[in-house]
């Protein structure tokens, strides 16, 4: 059975978090203590929240961690009777272990309503001796003061190239092979700052038999940068059928969607030497053919107006 990487290489301890030492210092002098307050992580997917609870969690209680450490995802129990019930039975169980709490590690918590949230304020208040609330979200606004007042707060920034490449450089010298320069360079553009999303196309490329920036576009759902650069010029030219031909090459033979496209388009576009103001532009109609093909519209006529408007756009450059 094929072990999930996400997991086989997920931290054991705070230090081999990468990345985030003020939050990982404090979180040290907690374990130092033996003390540990209620804590919000903050952060986008993939920044190390939820890797970080639980190398907390092993610091503090060792090899009875897993006793001592109920993870619950709120998208799945958002509503209140889940906090006044399910919830509130788990925090009142005094645990056998020395420090007298266990930690209740409560992902997305932004997906719960206002009056859960509520709810569940009161349930910290009351069942704070023996439970540790660690909450992870997304969005710290959409959470409401009284729980942020009672947490220490802790922000997660997306993962640095840097840190991506040491994490993924070390899983494949343990794993038995090389990553050459130009498929790591390609796996930490497709990441974004998402040290979960780069170990699962550095496990599914592995596992294809070919470690190549092509294969990882192709994997996940990227157009290569050759062609999106190729489809930006043709249409910044006005030459609208020659960029027709490259997004249906996209589309029919890559087997990209209209998004995909939209995507790649737009993380060409970011890091281009397009004018600031022609920049801005282009951005602009890329969201609005995203958001018309979320909607759904049609892919290949939002992506036909998406060309024509880049024309436009390029027509005042040049």
């Amino acid at each position: 059975m094929i072990e999930i990487w996400t997991e086989k290489y997920r931290p054991k301890s705070l230090s081999e978090i990468y990345g985030e030492d003020e939050n990982i210092q404090k979180l040290k002098s907690f374990v130092e203590k033996k003390e540990l307050p209620h804590l919000l992580f903050a952060g986008s997917v993939g920044t190390g929240k939820t890797s970080t609870a639980i190398a907390l969690a092993i610091e503090l209680f060792g090899e009875s961690w897993k006793e001592n450490f109920i993870e619950m995802n709120a998208s799945n129990e958002n509503g209140i009777d889940v906090i006044r019930n399910k919830i509130k039975d788990i925090a009142r169980i005094r645990p056998s272990n020395p420090l007298g709490f266990k930690i209740l590690f409560l992902d997305e918590a932004d997906q719960l309503t206002a009056e859960a949230q509520a709810a569940l304020r009161r349930t910290m208040e009351m069942y704070s001796e023996t439970t540790r609330f660690v909450f992870a979200c997304n969005y710290s606004s959409k959470i409401i003061p009284p729980i942020q007042s009672r947490t220490v707060v802790m922000r997660f920034r997306p993962v640095q190239d840097e840190f991506i490449k040491k994490k993924l450089n070390e899983i494949a010298k343990n794993e038995g092979f090389t990553i050459d320069d130009e498929s790591m360079e390609a796996m930490v553009e497709v990441s974004g700052g998402d040290m979960r999303k780069a170990i699962n196309v550095l496990q599914a490329v592995y596992t294809s038999g070919e470690i190549s920036p092509k294969k990882i576009y192709e994997i996940i759902g990227y157009a290569s940068p050759e062609s999106v650069n190729k489809l930006i010029s043709r249409a910044i030219n006005g030459l609208f059928d020659e960029a027709r031909q490259i997004v249906d090459k996209m589309m029919i033979e890559d087997g990209l969607s209209g998004i995909d496209i939209v995507k790649s388009v737009h993380s060409i576009v970011r890091a281009s030497v397009v004018p600031p103001k022609q920049k801005i532009e282009i951005i602009k109609a890329l969201a609005d053919a995203e958001f018309r093909i979320v909607e759904g519209s049609n892919d290949r006529i939002q992506l036909d107006a998406l060309i024509a408007r880049i024309a436009d756009i390029g027509s005042k450059i040049n």
